[in-house]
Order: structure tokens, then sequence, then C-alpha cells
């Protein structure tokens, strides 16, 4: 489900993101500029990931409680788990934040142990990070 809105909603936002699951996405009318980004984004939830605005990451992050789980991120861990929340995969972090594939895939693992989001068949911790992140819980 992709949702592209005028402003953000942050209760239907936090809602869309609750499901845990991917295959979703919440764009803002006056940031789509370029048509290939937009086609970007369409492919990517319908692939079963996430698309994000920036500003609707922001909305939902200040949200954050000053004594989550968040708080126990690195700046540079806080970075890449928003990047995560936009719906960038580890090489688009990689090149969006000059560091290298394996730089990123350490400031992940370290995220998933600070948010004690341990292996699971059943859960994609990706996504509980991303809504972690979301919810500042």
């Amino acid at each position: 489900m992709l949702i592209v809105s005028q402003y953000v909603e942050q209760t239907y936002a936090a809602e869309l993101l609750a499901g845990g699951e991917g295959g979703v996405g919440y764009l803002l009318k006056d940031r789509i500029m370029e048509v290939d980004d937009f086609v970007d984004a369409v492919r990517r939830v319908a692939g079963g990931g996430t698309a994000l605005d920036p500003e609707v990451v922001r909305q939902l992050f200040a949200r954050q409680r000053a004594d989550g789980p968040l708080e126990r991120l690195t700046p540079r861990e806080t970075e890449v788990l928003g990047l995560m929340a936009e719906g960038r995969s580890n090489s688009a972090i990689a090149s969006q934040l000059v560091l290298t594939i394996g730089a990123v895939e350490k400031h992940v693992a370290n995220i998933f142990m600070k948010l004690r989001l341990p292996p699971s068949d059943t859960d994609h911790r990706r996504v509980l990070a991303v809504l972690a992140y979301l919810r500042g819980t």
C-alpha cells in the first residue's frame, strides 16, 4: 500500500507501519519532483519494501521519548536507521554516507543488538527496527 498525501498524518503513517510487514509507503505530493524517484518508490513498495518521505520520517521521529531504546544508538547508527526508514538498501546507505557496505552492515547489526531485536524466523528485524525508530519507543 502506497499513500500519497498532501501532508503528514502521523496517525495514518503509524498505523500503516504498525503491521510490521513491508510493501508500504507514505510519500508527500509536493515533494515528488522526479518521475524516476516516484517509479522507484512504487517498485520498492510493490516488491515488499518500504518508501517513506524523509519528512514523514522526521515528523514521526520527533515523537521520540527521551528515555527510549533509540537513545542507545550512536548518531551514525541513528542516521543509518533513518535511511533504512526511508526504504534504502545497505548499498544505497553506504553510497549516501560514503561508507563501505561492510560498515553499514556493522551499523545495522549494532542497531539490532541495541534495540534488542534478535534473529528470528518469524519476524523481519529491519522492519521492526524501522517501526521502533518511527514510534520513538
